[in-house]
């Protein structure tokens, strides 16, 4: 059987099929793009050492929803898409000082001044159920930033407690404990949970503050294998203009006698709230200028509780302990092993992020960096911002002691599979690629009728559009058959020390999202076991280019 898109030739060899194609039909491709039930032919092993597993159609949650009578994909990407809308620029940071102000309250109302620092996990009520379900994931450890409270990542749980076991670090308002000590808590913490589970690796989150906890706690033990994701870390904080802040609260009485009763008592409450939404709808303003107002409106009542998470003299306290954690961090960056990614905001206006990402980039021998041009310090309480999504792109989810790019891959949810679908908008538009398929009886159909429903299936084919006809035939393929291609990519896609003329790494992630795997003997051996439908194009980048390339790249 053959397939033929306009812009790549493409010939099949089916290594097994056990059911018969889909019948043709007449009708003609649908103008509009909907993506189909997911049924992606790469299952989860039920230990990371086994590549062979069960049906893909059992275990991929899409599917297992909507045959439970559950929420289809249709609705599923409705919800997400609903949930992007509201996760705005101040929506983030309105639900966090929200679930900050609860914790705080209840701890005032046990009047013991919050206590010692402690782990907690996020709460039960979290709703994992439309996540990927990872059996035996291993353990995040979240180090929260100036702030201390621990939620950073609120509005990540839901789809990181699919994946990890979670536990964030929670240090109280009137907390007084010093950066080492603070260190020692989490380094026996990563201790525990190795010796509980060796050949696991522990992943540790920190921003700010946090990104310095980690970094010390990954310099004190190399033996541990670790895996640091840190957000803006405060190793820049000598560079900052947040030093600038000590000497100026030292002589300042607590903001809160500086008329934050007068403050409150301006801000709009629920029926002022209610007229302006109304007053908004009326006015004749740009979508822009509307919901920086509206989000205004929503998060002014959120406003006062700043003041309690951060009072002038517990700010002043962490303050201080940035700068310890800056130079204790700074002075063991030589000692850090551990494989790390740097995530890096090129509009932090509380610390010189940009920069520091680079730095850090060249200082830490195992390390990635991902920059995020138009976000800001709380770079976790944005609504664009996705952990689960970055970790995917960036290759860094894993089990064991390597990354596996079968058993530890996770296939797209839909939105992100919309996500990537949209950057060959242009392609497809100016290409218009035409699919072609032969039937079991010889018989040529448009469309992908003739494609095998099961696997393993190998996808031979030469490239023709310089590389770049993968992504609308990929893409075709999952949404008319709902089949999940893992195409078979150059190493240089996923790992290289010195970029020289190439492309940014990062320009791939949208491969790695959608599947693509390293080309090895040893991959495709696991691909072929777990019953995947794999794409290779033998000619590679030399074939490409339609050029010769140079031998080393």
């Amino acid at each position: 059987m053959a397939v033929a898109p306009t812009a790549a030739s493409l010939f099949i060899g089916t290594i097994r099929r056990d059911s018969t194609p889909a019948p043709a039909t007449g009708k003609k491709l649908r103008s509009s793009v909907r993506i189909p039930r997911f049924a992606v032919s790469v299952d989860r092993p039920t230990a990371p050492t086994s590549a062979v597993t069960t049906s893909p159609e059992k275990t991929n949650p899409a599917v297992k929803l909507e045959e439970e009578g559950g929420r289809g994909v249709d609705a599923m990407v409705k919800e997400e898409e609903e949930e992007r809308k509201n996760r705005s620029v101040f929506s983030g940071m309105k639900r966090f000082l929200e679930e900050s102000k609860a914790i705080i309250d209840e701890e005032n109302e046990n009047g013991s001044g919050g206590g010692a620092p402690r782990w907690f996990s996020p709460p039960d009520t979290v709703d994992c159920s439309g996540s990927w379900q990872m059996e035996d994931p291993p353990v995040l450890l979240y180090l929260p930033g100036i702030d201390g409270v621990g939620l950073g990542l609120t509005l990540h749980h839901q789809k990181l407690k699919g994946i990890f076991d979670i536990s964030c670090l929670h240090i109280p308002v009137f907390d007084r404990t010093p950066f080492t000590d603070l260190m020692k808590i989490v380094e026996s913490r990563v201790k525990s949970e190795h010796q509980r589970s060796p050949r696991k690796p522990i992943y540790l989150v920190g921003e700010s503050l946090g990104a310095c906890l980690a970094l010390a706690v990954a310099a004190r033990n190399p033996d541990i294998d670790l895996v640091l994701i840190i957000a803006n870390p405060a190793t820049s904080f000598n560079r900052s203009q947040l030093q600038l802040l000590t000497p100026l609260l030292e002589v300042l009485p607590d903001p809160r006698s500086l008329g934050l009763p007068e403050l409150q008592s301006s801000m709009p409450g629920d029926s002022e709230r209610m007229e302006l939404g109304i007053l908004l709808k009326g006015l004749p303003l740009q979508n822009t200028t509307r919901e920086l107002m509206e989000d205004f409106i929503n998060f002014s009542p959120s406003v006062p509780v700043l003041a309690d998470i951060l009072p002038r003299e517990t700010l002043l306290w962490r303050l201080n302990l940035l700068r310890s954690a800056s130079s204790y961090a700074n002075s063991r960056l030589h000692a850090v092993k551990a494989q790390t990614l740097i995530l890096s905001s090129e509009k932090d206006e509380l610390l010189p992020s940009k920069e520091e990402g680079e730095r850090l980039r060249k200082l830490l021998p195992n390390s990635q960096i991902r920059k995020f041009a138009d976000s800001g310090h709380f770079l976790f309480l944005e609504g664009n911002i996705d952990l689960v999504t970055i970790l995917k792109g960036t290759s860094f989810y894993r089990r064991g002691t390597k990354h596996d790019y079968v058993s530890d891959y996770i296939p797209p949810t839909p939105t992100e599979f919309q996500d990537v679908l949209k950057s060959y908008n242009f392609l497809n538009t100016m290409t218009s690629p035409v699919m072609l398929s032969t039937l079991e009886d010889g018989t040529i159909v448009k469309g992908l009728a003739g494609l095998p429903s099961e696997g393993p299936v190998i996808y031979v084919g030469y490239h023709m559009l310089l590389g770049i006809e993968l992504g609308p035939l990929v893409s075709r393929i999952l949404i008319e058959r709902g089949i999940l291609v893992r195409g078979i990519a150059h190493p240089l896609m996923f790992r290289r020390n010195d970029a020289g003329l190439l492309p940014d790494i990062s320009s791939f992630d949208n491969f790695r999202i959608m599947g693509a795997v390293p080309v090895a003997a040893t991959n495709l051996f696991k691909l072929l076991s777990s019953k995947s439908h794999i794409l290779l194009f033998p000619g590679g980048m030399r074939e490409a280019l339609h050029r010769k390339v140079n031998s080393n790249i």
